[in-house]
């Protein structure tokens, strides 16, 4: 193909793209919203009971005790982690103010059967039983615990310095990636319900290096505190699952279509909105029903910005309903979903 062929397809591929940018009749407005924790615990529970169900049943010990030998755990490790998971939800759920106390109740003779997977649940029986004991309503439970090594070796030429002067020699390299398993469950008697189950991993990663692969290996071994301290980690972490977060979300809104929508864009980048909703709410009546539709819905998530979604859903609908514009319908569901959410975080904000 000639290159002044070439130039020319460039030159039009370029030019089509800006007219498209220059063409968009949308912009990106972000607003935050509050949404409803994953978890929803009820309002009479106001005394949860931690413990932490972790041991391994006899039967399954000598299992245990080969795969941590084979994948280079520390015998107390997995039992210090566990511990250091619960102790980081226990204070973490200590700072919630919708609990009235937190119990840390330990081991209580609980136990597992299948080391790194989830065991069957407890029985209702026995967390009844627990709860009536240390009067306690509801049970957070760690249920899996679980470090699991794999270690690699290479080498690398290196000089070594000795009395004789400096000699080749070859420098043995080990590293290890730990992945940390922890898994959680919600018991709530009352309900008869398992709130939750849920499983979190994090992966670590240690190096060490030796004139030897014992000598590299052994310089693995001390990541006993990093392990505690990601296990706490863990349990901070899964106590957010019952607290309602803030996210930020993206709308599009129309800034084109009249004077009126190119002087709203200039007063919403400089964040007066209600400015903006003024011309706005100016075109809603608009005789073309591409503007108007576009002024309904714009007006809608005026209304969303100001946390008036039952408003903004109407003006949506009208803006689908009566001048079938594109973006609204979908709007809609987003803003229903968004009032549903509402009502959640009403249940899990009552005291």
């Amino acid at each position: 193909m000639p290159v002044k062929t070439v130039l020319k397809n460039l030159l039009f591929i370029a030019l089509a793209a800006v007219t498209c940018m220059s063409c968009k009749s949308t912009e990106l407005v972000h607003i935050n919203v509050l949404k409803p924790a994953p978890v929803t615990i009820p309002a009479y529970v106001k005394s949860p009971g931690v413990v932490n169900r972790t041991t391994v049943t006899r039967q399954h010990k000598v299992v245990d005790a080969v795969d941590k030998l084979f994948s280079l755990e520390g015998v107390q490790l997995d039992k210090e982690g566990a511990e250091s998971s619960v102790r980081g939800l226990t204070d973490e759920l200590l700072k919630n103010n919708r609990f009235s106390d937190v119990k840390a109740l330990g081991e209580l003779d609980l136990t597992i059967n299948a080391p790194g997977l989830f065991s069957a649940p407890l029985s209702w029986e026995t967390v009844d039983k627990i709860c009536r004991e240390h009067h306690v309503d509801a049970l957070f439970s760690l249920e899996l615990f679980d470090t699991d090594s794999k270690v690699s070796y290479a080498t690398a030429p290196v000089t070594l310095k000795t009395p004789l002067g400096n000699v080749p020699g070859i420098e043995h390299r080990a590293s290890m990636l730990t992945t940390v398993k922890t898994g959680w469950r919600i018991y709530d008697p009352a309900g008869r319900n398992i709130l939750d189950e849920f499983p979190l991993a994090r992966d670590l990663t240690f190096s060490g290096r030796g004139i030897n692969p014992a000598a590299a290996a052994g310089a693995l071994m001390n990541r006993k505190e990093a392990v505690k301290e990601v296990s706490t980690q863990a349990g901070r972490r899964y106590a957010m699952r019952i607290i309602p977060y803030r996210t930020r979300v993206t709308r599009d809104y129309y800034v084109k279509g009249t004077d009126n929508f190119r002087t709203a864009r200039r007063k919403a980048q400089t964040g007066n909105w209600d400015g903006a909703a003024e011309l706005w709410k100016k075109e809603t009546n608009n005789p073309n029903s591409t503007v108007a539709g576009r002024a309904c819905y714009n007006m809608a998530i005026i209304c969303e910005i100001n946390g008036e979604l039952d408003l903004a859903i109407k003006w949506s609908q009208k803006a689908y309903e009566e001048y079938n514009n594109r973006l609204a319908l979908n709007y809609i569901r987003l803003l229903k979903n968004r009032q549903a959410g509402n009502e959640l975080l009403k249940e899990q904000q009552a005291e």
